[in-house]
């Protein structure tokens, strides 16, 4: 079936929603999150529908956990919306302003990108996250989620609909495609017109086809090849915490660190420590003198010897690389080298090396002395994000209403004439 007709109705809403008031708008955003709440029921037996049919097929446990809901997740996505309301309007700010000799008055102004489609695997929390989104920055948003999720994405999506025509939004500013048939993938991609931006957000397969096929404007959401690199004189106890939690917390997610580079120095203190924390809970991947530093056996812990594949691979799972360097240079051209360019972190007390990295990491987050599960959309104060952009132009790292925001420049005159 075609997706022709929702690409036109999403259009006709859009120009509907594009001069809405920011009060309107979040008047509407309140109704949402309002019917989420008053479905929960219905929506947390699709989600178990989903998660039963995903687990039979036998999707592993770090990807079944983007998955599911449960009750503090729904509360986190009716979270995520009531944020998103108590944003600032995106639209019809004033970003410069200025005079010509000649009298002429140029203001640039932000104004909504249009319509929206956003292909996503798995997590039905982006379903909210980029419904809300889209419509704080007035445009309409076209949902295409993975077959896994479908159950979950109707529920939630019936339910974001009943809240707008509630509240007095406008419920055809979002639309699911949910025939489940790649060709919908195909469709979305080619719909010049029709889709002024796609935003791919999942595994390097999905992330690949969109890029490569679209005729559209894409912006890219990257996998995540996530690096921590434990200087010598870090503080090795602490290290040990952030490396667990930026691994353990949520293996699945595209922030979650995949390679530790450890400098030579601090080896012999790192590695045991580091091995009796992850023992039973990840395997680890080793080069020799990181595996040498580990010394004793450590009961539950899977250890392996790494190979030059694992340092560019995106896990999304319970493995962790570690790789021994002999300088924050090094380190650096490390990442450089095999790093996505999403999130990477220096831990350390050298005040001269935490420039450095900053300075010579090209990623869209650079940390120090901090877990790289930070970089998310609710965490910078965005209530929900679109999705990570690893890419350069207008939206860089997590994305909040302001990149679905062009700009449109205002010229004011008195009578002037070009000579």
């Amino acid at each position: 079936m075609s997706l022709a007709p929702v690409f036109h109705s999403l259009r006709e809403a859009q120009r509907i929603l594009a001069p809405r008031t920011r009060r309107e708008k979040d008047r509407a955003l309140a109704g949402a999150a309002e019917a989420v709440a008053k479905n929960r029921s219905v929506i947390l037996e699709a989600n178990s529908r989903d998660c039963a049919a995903a687990r039979e097929a036998g999707m592993k446990e770090a990807l079944l956990d983007r998955l599911f809901l449960s009750d503090e997740r729904l509360d986190s996505i009716i979270a995520g919306i009531e944020t998103v309301i108590r944003l600032e309007d995106p639209v019809g700010r004033v970003r410069a302003g200025w005079t010509m000799p000649n009298g002429l008055l140029i203001e640039q102004v932000t104004v909504p990108l249009g319509v929206a489609a956003i292909i996503y695997e798995s997590r039905p929390n982006v379903t909210a996250d980029a419904f809300s989104l889209a419509y704080k920055s007035g445009c309409a948003i076209l949902l295409r989620g993975s077959s896994s999720a479908l159950q979950s994405n109707r529920a939630l999506v019936r339910a974001i609909r009943e809240g707008l025509e509630s509240a007095g939004g406008i419920p055809g500013a979002v639309a699911l495609a949910e025939s489940g048939s790649r060709d919908e993938v195909d469709e979305i991609l080619a719909a010049r017109g029709f889709i002024d931006v796609v935003l791919p957000r999942g595994g390097r397969e999905l992330i690949r086809r969109v890029v490569d096929q679209a005729r559209v404007p894409v912006i890219e959401t990257g996998e995540g090849n996530c690096h921590i690199y434990v200087d010598s004189g870090a503080d090795l106890a602490g290290a040990v915490d952030i490396i667990e939690n930026a691994k353990l917390q949520k293996p699945g997610a595209c922030n979650a660190v995949e390679t530790v580079l450890v400098h030579r120095a601090a080896l012999p203190l790192l590695m045991p420590l580091l091995a009796a924390r992850l023992a039973g809970k990840a395997e680890l991947r080793c080069d020799g003198p990181s595996k040498a530093a580990i010394g004793g056996i450590h009961g539950g812990l899977v250890l392996r010897d790494a190979v030059e594949e694992d340092w560019g691979t995106e896990f999304l799972d319970y493995i962790l690389a570690v790789k021994t360097v002999d300088s924050t240079a090094e380190a650096i051209d490390h990442i450089n080298t095999y790093g996505t360019k999403h999130s990477e972190a220096i831990l350390t007390r050298d005040l001269e090396a935490a420039e450095e990295f900053r300075r010579r990491v090209d990623a869209a987050c650079v940390y120090v002395n901090a877990s790289t599960r930070f970089t998310d959309g609710g965490e910078f104060g965005f209530g929900a994000e679109l999705g990570i952009s690893t890419q350069k132009f207008h939206a860089r790292g997590p994305m909040g209403p302001e990149a679905l925001t062009t700009i449109k420049y205002l010229i004011s005159g008195t009578g002037q004439i070009r000579n």
